[in-house]
Formats: structure tokens, sequence, C-alpha cells
């Protein structure tokens, strides 16, 4: 399959990331520090993370990796550089599973806008990467990969919920373009693989309730 690759006409330039104990900041293009959108989403789920990565460091370790190879593989397929063919010696087996268990929702997608595409927004007043953007079954969407050990809840994943609202957000204030739906495409190795779809302005509201949450939040910490 070939997917066809749609250029803006507004080249962005490309935004730095800094990683601290509060989180991850970007500095954007016009000299303002903003949060990014997984730091401020997923700020009330952070301190559970933290300890379990603390606790089971290995596995931590493993997940991480899965996640970045596994993105990395999905980028050069939608790039249209992968060929399956001749490069599937060189790929690890788990991995392959992962995408080949993706590969159906992955074929659905086309007319890309854009890959690891970094956004901000100071009206927003956050910064990030989405991962697609693009057509998924003819809407354009936000379009989320992820791996996962087991199949997911819904109440698993409410703050992937906001990052696409987030992205989709930035998007529009940058190119003036609405992006109206959003999907989660999940990969797990249980041997599911899940789709999650929503419409971004049936979480805006929340996603502005989350980011006056974590400014409170991190302000009152900053003030003791």
């Amino acid at each position: 399959m070939q997917f066809n690759h749609v250029t803006q006409s507004k080249i962005l330039e490309d935004i730095s990331a800094v990683t601290t104990d509060n989180g991850r900041y970007y500095l954007s293009p016009t000299g303002k520090n903003l949060p990014s959108v997984t730091t401020v989403t997923g700020w009330k789920k952070s301190r559970f993370f933290a300890k379990w990565r603390r606790d089971n460091p290995k596995e931590a370790k493993r997940v991480t990796v899965r996640g970045n190879e596994f993105h990395a593989l999905i980028e050069k397929y939608l790039y249209n550089n992968l060929n399956l063919c001749d490069e599937i010696m060189d790929i690890d087996k788990d991995l392959l599973t992962l995408f080949n268990q993706l590969k159906p929702e992955l074929d659905k997608i086309d007319n890309i806008r854009g890959l690891e595409s970094g956004l901000y927004s100071d009206t927003v007043g956050l910064a990030g990467r989405a991962d697609c953007v693009a057509e998924y079954d003819g809407q354009l969407s936000i379009i989320d990969f992820k791996g996962s050990t087991r199949t997911k809840r819904l109440r698993d994943i409410d703050n992937y919920y906001l990052q696409a609202t987030a992205y989709a957000l930035m998007w529009q204030d940058i190119y003036g373009e609405e992006i109206p739906y959003f999907n989660i495409l999940i990969s797990c190795e249980d041997g599911n693989s899940q789709v999650f779809t929503g419409r971004t302005m049936d979480y805006t509201k929340k996603l502005h309730a989350t980011i006056r949450e974590y400014h409170e939040e991190h302000t009152n910490l900053f003030s003791h």
C-alpha cells in the first residue's frame, strides 16, 4: 500500500523539549515555555506511574523501548519506506506481531498531513508532537498509536482522549483546519487490537478544566 502525503502550506519551526522533575516543557517559537501535552493530561496519573517504574525498572525499560520501536516501525510504514518482504527477518518477532495486528487499521489511513508533527499553541497553553494527522476511514483525524501489554478499558485511557483533543486544537490554531475526530489505535501483547474513536468537541471542555487544574496544583506546589 502507498500512502498519500499532503504538503502543508505553512512550515513550522521545530520545537525543542526540556525534561525536568516536573515534566516535559517545550520552547515555542514565540519564546514561551509550554508544558507538554502528555505532562498536563497525565499529571493525575504521574505519581502512580512513577512509583510503578521505580518498583519495576526492568519492565519499565522494556515497555519504553517497545513503544519507541513500535512507533518507529509504524512511521516507516506510513512514509512508504517499509518493505516487509525484504525486512521481515530484521524485525523483532514480538514487535512484528504487534505491527501485523494493527496493520488493517493502519491501512485505513491516507492523505497524511503530518507524522510526529511538532505543535504548539500559546492560546491552548500546550506543546507536543502528534503521532499522525491524516484521514482515517475518510475522516480527518488525530491518530495516536499505542502498544500495550494488555487490552485497555475506556477508563484506563481517558488521558489519551485529552491528548488527542489538545493536538486537534493546536493544529486548528496553527493551520486554521478543524480536525473533528480522533482515533486511538492500540496493539496489545495479549493478542487484541483496539480502536477508540471520539469527537474532539466532546472533550474540549474537560481538556481546558484539566489544564486549569494542572496549573493550580503546580502553582500551589511551588508556593510552599
